[in-house]
């Protein structure tokens, strides 16, 4: 995840301690010294809508065999232990979960912050105020485009207004909420109309996900959009981003799965602003680029253990057997070892890019449901061959 407005505008927030922070590229087990990782949490595949693009697969109708809610605060209690900063719950649609807060309210008491990642279609006005009740610091709302694009990328007439009433609620209440988005064929052409949203709703943060081809996003290689086009779309991101700056409005603005953002983004500083670009290296390094597998960790509904949400193909453990926190550290795991020691692994163009050291070799899932191949190159890669060579 790459914080444009922090790295173009010094616009801080929460999530850059534990994206630039000093040290945190040296870590093989957590965000920073003395951390464990931030966990994606599935906590249910039950979901209301049936979006084309789910990497869980998520369905209507409860799963079998979830997670009970005693087997899930006994994980909260290792992860606690284990000092992990951030829970994001997520799903299928987590709200479906009628524990959910049962859950977060046990993960309060250790202190662990607790992010939201849901639709928004069942955000109603008692709802915005249980969760603002339950101290979750942030809720991400999924919003694809206006109405005809976000319905149909949904899977649900009417999603669109449902959502957007999900977001208004929460802002009525003052709590913090941003929008999501997946780049696509079939948003990319309107994200000034989201940004148009972002500015007429007042939305503090936007986070802009790259299409990684896992779950039903494996059946949708044919949406991805063109290298040109997502230059094209980074380019606006760097742009808004200081054009929120020069308006005094502060305003995250933040890409996700796709680490060619990081040297992208530099070049074009060297082009557009070079005073700063010395920061922005300095930044990225400290980040150091993908974190799968070290910074970020996912539990599924079912206890298994994924070196990220987007990699389930991938399981390393069940919490059911194992606590998380020693199948996170067992480095014997080929592929946590890999992840963690990658440079040997990759292949392709991702084998010799100069940018290694701001980019980490990009994302394992996305190569992995192109190519059938774990250590293939990452065909997001939108980089020329002339910008990763010396």
């Amino acid at each position: 995840m790459l914080n444009f407005s922090r790295l173009l505008a010094d616009a801080e927030s929460y999530g850059d301690s534990l994206r630039y922070v000093h040290g945190s590229r040296s870590q093989q087990h957590g965000t920073a010294p003395g951390q464990g990782p931030v966990v994606v949490w599935n906590v249910t595949n039950t979901c209301n809508l049936e979006c084309i693009h789910c990497y869980a697969d998520a369905q209507l109708g409860q799963l079998k065999n979830e997670l009970t809610t005693e087997e899930a605060k006994k994980v909260i209690d290792d992860l606690a232990a284990f000092n992990v900063p951030v829970i994001l719950w997520s799903g299928g649609e987590p709200l479906m979960r009628e524990d959910l807060f049962e859950l977060i309210e046990h993960a309060n008491s250790y202190g662990i912050r607790s992010t939201l990642s849901t639709n928004g279609t069942m955000i109603t006005k008692p709802m915005a105020e249980k969760i603002k009740a339950a101290n979750v610091s942030y809720v991400g709302i999924s919003l694809d485009g206006p109405k005809e694009v976000h319905d149909h990328f949904r899977g649900q007439k009417g999603a669109f207004e449902s959502t957007m009433k999900g977001l208004k609620n929460c802002q009525e209440i003052g709590q913090k909420v941003g929008l999501r988005l997946t780049l696509s064929k079939y948003t990319a052409n309107h994200l000034e109309e989201i940004f148009d949203i972002i500015e007429e709703y007042e939305v503090p943060r936007a986070c802009f996900y790259h299409l990684v081809y896992s779950g039903r996003g494996r059946g949708l290689q044919d949406a991805t959009v063109t290298n040109e086009e997502t230059r094209k779309a980074v380019d606006l991101l760097m742009r808004k981003a200081m054009e929120f700056k020069e308006k005094g409005i502060h305003k995250e603005i933040l890409s996700v799965d796709n680490h060619a953002d990081g040297p992208y983004l530099y070049l074009r500083t060297l082009e557009l602003w070079p005073e700063k670009a010395e920061q922005v290296y300095e930044l990225l390094h400290r980040n150091g680029g993908n974190r799968t597998g070290i910074a970020v960790a996912n539990i599924d509904w079912l206890g298994s253990v994924h070196p990220d949400q987007f990699t389930m193909t991938h399981p390393l453990g069940n919490v059911r057997e194992k606590p998380f926190s020693e199948i996170w550290t067992d480095d014997s795991n080929p592929i946590l070892n890999g992840l963690r020691n990658r440079k040997e692994h990759l292949q392709g163009r991702c084998s010799n890019c100069k940018w290694f050291s701001i980019c980490n070799g990009n994302f394992r899932a996305r190569a992995y449901g192109a190519t059938g191949d774990f250590w293939a190159e990452d065909p997001g890669c939108y980089l020329t061959d002339a910008e990763i060579t010396e």
